[in-house]
């Protein structure tokens, strides 16, 4: 790390703290040569290939704003959006891959939109599923109910208990 005052090409590392959930470390520095201090922040990487076989940097901001889509005219508020996306940015750094496909970072959606709203995940399943005719979404709409009878019937024998 070069220092920002003298350009010294070392610098020792004084302390390190985690921050931002974990996802970062901030380390604070001092350069041998000039004696001065400075931070530095330290993220690993999450890179994302398109189907055009593009990458691009992993952004929680491009998921915050394609589940929008799906929630629009839902009561999903910002901030439910932006925790849905700090969760699908944990699964996939919790895989351990640093480069994922388009596909695997919309199916990562799938299961935090889901608990979220059921209508959204409908919407944004239709597109990343490749539903094809109405019988997609009625298999969708089964499961979904199905999973909903099972929720409450563990309920009530929790209750019952």
């Amino acid at each position: 790390m070069h220092c920002p005052f003298c350009r010294y090409s070392d610098s020792r590392v004084v302390d390190s703290r985690t921050s931002d959930d974990g996802l970062t470390i901030r380390r604070r520095r001092q350069c041998p040569q000039c004696g001065q201090r400075f931070s530095t922040l330290e993220t690993s990487s999450l890179v994302v290939a398109k189907r055009s076989g593009v990458t691009e940097p992993f952004s929680r901001d491009k998921i915050v704003s394609g589940v929008r889509k799906a929630c629009q005219g839902r009561p999903v508020s910002d901030d439910d959006l932006a925790v849905l996306a700090q969760r699908v940015e944990e699964a996939l750094r919790a895989s351990g891959s640093a480069e994922l496909d388009s596909q695997e970072v919309g199916l990562a959606i799938l299961g935090p939109l889901r608990e979220l709203d059921e209508v959204a995940y409908l919407r944004f399943a239709s597109v990343y599923q490749n539903f094809e005719s109405l019988d997609d979404f009625e298999a969708a709409v089964n499961l979904l109910r199905a999973d909903r009878e099972r929720v409450a019937q563990q309920q009530q024998t929790a209750t019952d208990d």
